[in-house]
């Protein structure tokens, strides 16, 4: 390292949430003077709302400038040396330096740094498959991959879409290809759409999507994507049956990537996530921080670390390793595991643990059931929905929440988000103050009669 630097040098692998967001707020904190900022970014966008793409893809959102936050400019003029379309290839933690590759040119470089963000965000996952890297198969992951597809969609001869995997991106990818005009089929090796709900939730998105005109091929492994004499994709193919496709959508899930932070020897989590400590410092060094769809993070229910890949997580880890990297200090304690969906009218949302985490943690649980309003019942608009909750045996403590329902009921989970974080019991949430007016919700809210429910279940086995 050159003794002529005086200024702090930070360095940034990552473009987008965490990234800019850790960029951002050390800047806001370290003027120029103090602090040179540079970051790599290997795409062609910044700052981006990549949970938008379902939504450009189905024309909801009509511009792909909509979803982007930040541009490389707007970074640039706040003293943020941005480089876009270049790659990090290689991390050397012993030197304090990183190589990167400009992709246009080819030419490689070295550059070293005092303080190094690693936001290398999350890769969707692409089975190793005969088939899978034809053209016209496509993961929806950054921006340029929405684009691409898009372009597929308005090339196709055809109009048969398959989606492989109900996750969140791959229900919302086929409704979103319904709205293009495609028949639909989604191909899930799961018992149910959205296995981040048990499946007796998952059932009621089943009909929902079924209602939209999608067909579901559940519990159906993926065994090839044939292609046609064109060397494009023409089907997916399960043990048992073919489906034609002139677009495939692939909505299996994603990973960490974490090929950079492996090949350096940094510690990785059994999701292949890197590990941190509270202050998003990657654990055993002084000056790497982690952030993003890149690391595993604190369950706060469970106890144990997991991998959820959300733009909401990425961005309090970008202000939290912002304010520790910029001289300040902030710790970003951990989740519950709070998501929300929808398909079509049908909102899905979901916090805490499903049966089979609690099972997995050793927990001993109650789960009910009930089935309510979003509004007073007489009140027109009134939705129907279904919450379900599972409270720890004999402490009453809450574990997780799933409701399915009408307009209104997805946003309730943060009523349960918040009492997940608080650690209050199923006894205590009954008792909860919340906003009622024939409007909103009926007398007793669905979560606090799901909560009464809970209560008369876990009695039985305390003292």
């Amino acid at each position: 390292m050159s003794m002529s630097r005086t200024k702090e040098r930070l360095v940034v692998i990552g473009g987008d949430a965490a990234g800019m967001s850790a960029a951002s707020q050390a800047r806001r904190l370290k003027g120029p003077d103090a602090l040179e900022i540079v970051a790599f970014e290997r795409g062609h966008f910044t700052s981006y709302s990549a949970c938008g793409i379902p939504y450009w893809v189905g024309g909801d959102v009509a511009e792909r400038e909509q979803l982007i936050a930040r541009t490389p400019e707007e970074h640039r003029a706040r003293d943020i040396d941005l480089r876009i379309r270049t790659e990090v290839t290689e991390i050397d933690v012993e030197g304090a330096r990183v190589r990167y590759r400009d992709l246009a040119s080819g030419a490689e470089s070295w550059t070293p740094y005092d303080k190094l963000v690693i936001a290398t965000g999350a890769r969707p996952i692409r089975p190793e498959l005969p088939g899978v890297d034809a053209p016209g198969v496509h993961g929806v992951q950054i921006l340029d991959d929405g684009q691409a597809l898009l372009d597929t969609l308005a090339a196709a001869q055809g109009r048969r879409a398959v989606v492989v995997g109900a996750g969140y991106i791959g229900v919302e990818m086929a409704e979103a290809l319904i709205k293009r005009g495609y028949e639909v089929t989604v191909v899930n090796r799961s018992k149910e759409p959205m296995a981040t709900l048990d499946p007796d939730m998952g059932a009621l998105v089943h009909k929902a999507m079924e209602g939209l005109g999608i067909t579901m091929v559940n519990d159906a492994e993926v065994t090839e994507l044939p292609t046609g004499d064109d060397g494009r994709v023409r089907a997916v193919a399960t043990e048992d049956a073919e489906y034609p496709a002139d677009v495939v959508v692939l909505g299996i899930g994603v990973r960490p990537e974490t090929t950079l932070a492996k090949a350096a020897g940094l510690p990785l989590g059994e999701h292949h996530g890197l590990l941190t400590d509270l202050a998003m410092r990657v654990r055993g060094h002084e000056n790497i921080w982690a952030g993003g769809d890149c690391v595993e993070v604190l369950d706060l229910v469970s106890g144990s670390e997991r991998h959820i890949p959300l733009g909401t997580h990425a961005n309090k880890h970008g202000q939290v390793i912002g304010a520790n990297v910029g001289g300040g200090y902030a710790t970003f304690p951990g989740v519950v595991g709070t998501a929300v969906s929808k398909v079509c009218d049908l909102e899905i949302a979901r916090t805490g643990l499903r049966e089979k985490d609690a099972r997995r943690v050793g927990l001993q649980f109650e789960a009910v059931t009930v089935e309510s309003t979003s509004r007073a019942g007489y009140y027109p608009g009134a939705e129907p929905m279904t919450v379900k909750m599972l409270a720890e045996r004999r402490t009453g403590r809450l574990l997780g929440v799933q409701i399915v329902g009408g307009e209104g009921a997805g946003k309730r989970v943060d009523i349960a988000a918040v009492a997940l974080t608080a650690g209050m019991t199923v006894e205590q949430m009954t008792a909860l103050d919340l906003g009622y007016a024939p409007p909103f919700s009926p007398v007793w809210d669905p979560i606090l009669v799901a909560a009464r429910k809970a209560v008369a279940a876990v009695r039985p086995h305390g003292v």
